[in-house]
């Protein structure tokens, strides 16, 4: 007889397991009142995110429809069919659902992951950030986040400006963290390891951090507003060191988005990545017209690892992928 598993047991306790669940009603009584439509969208899709610091996992559909079998890639987030809701009509709008990213795996990382992404027609990205604090303040008790932008993060932690730092500075701080090598680095990817190690956690330790004007090359599906330098109209959210969430003031030009969309495949060729197909879908909606809107995407599992008061995902979870 096979020896049956030892590690069929969850890894949360129940006490995590029930506190999961009041955060959840305590986030759906939060979007109720403020009549925010909740929604569902699909986890299998014909497209995926073109971004070189996301890889989606694929599994291939064999059933009616399918001569041949159809290539189905999970989705990283519900952004892409969230927004098709938003240019048909459906205005303000929530989710709360799975994402699956391959390669993250880790204290804060799981495979698979619980999501929580909303939208605001009419609202900027700073609107969004005022509801964020409202929501941080009810799950987490904690109150009004300072706000940085992303020059004054750098400068007060780091002792750099990111947008006039030469690269060979910026390369040479990112080898000072103890990198053998930062050949084939790009600017955006030293800049991104100094964030990570040197600043983030720096962050959030009295109250939530949220920065926000990153530079223009990292706009990744936030407007660019003109200027010297140009900046993305992006935030992120951190607390207790932990980046929670990440938010656009978002893109809604189609021509734009194509080009970003097409920039995107032609870096992950240089860089050896798969070649992903686009979501004609969504840029179908962008032509449609999507109002103008602000968007974020909370990491649901380290707001709970943070509401438990723990540092390791697994805690939070039920069954972690390698006990999946």
């Amino acid at each position: 007889m096979k020896t049956p598993p030892n590690d069929w047991r969850p890894s949360a306790s129940m006490e995590t397991l029930r506190l999961r669940a009041e955060m959840l009603a305590q986030i759906r009584a939060f979007f109720s009142a403020r009549e925010v439509l909740e929604v569902e969208t699909p986890l299998l899709a014909a497209a995926s995110v073109t971004d070189l610091h996301l890889q989606a996992l694929s599994c291939r559909y064999r059933g009616p429809g399918a001569d041949g079998g159809r290539e189905l890639f999970l989705q990283t987030s519900p952004e892409f069919a969230m927004k098709r809701l938003l240019a048909a009509g459906s205005g303000p709008i929530f989710q709360i659902c799975k994402a699956v990213r391959d390669g993250e795996a880790g204290r804060r990382h799981n495979p698979e992951f619980t999501i929580l992404e909303w939208y605001r027609p009419g609202w900027d990205h700073h609107r969004l950030m005022d509801e964020i604090d409202e929501l941080l303040g009810e799950i987490l008790g904690t109150r009004p986040g300072e706000r940085l932008t992303y020059a004054e993060a750098f400068e007060r932690y780091a002792a750099i400006d990111p947008h006039s730092a030469s690269d060979e500075a910026l390369r040479l701080r990112v080898e000072a963290l103890g990198m053998d090598s930062t050949d084939g680095l790009r600017r955006d990817d030293l800049l991104d390891l100094i964030l990570t190690h040197v600043i983030e956690p720096k962050l959030g330790h009295c109250q939530p951090t949220l920065i926000h004007d990153y530079p223009a090359s990292q706009a990744s599906l936030a407007r660019v507003r003109p200027g010297d330098p140009s900046l993305a109209d992006r935030f992120e959210v951190f607390a207790e060191g932990v980046e929670l969430a990440n938010g656009y003031h978002e893109l809604v030009d189609p021509e734009e988005q194509r080009r970003r969309f097409e920039a995107d495949l032609e870096a992950r060729l240089h860089a050896g990545l798969r070649e992903v197909p686009i979501d004609e879908r969504l840029l179908a909606a962008l032509e449609h017209g999507l109002p103008d809107c602000a968007g974020v995407a909370l990491g649901l599992d380290r707001l709970l690892m943070l509401k438990a008061g723990t540092r390791d995902i697994a805690d939070v979870l039920a069954f972690q992928t390698d006990r999946a």
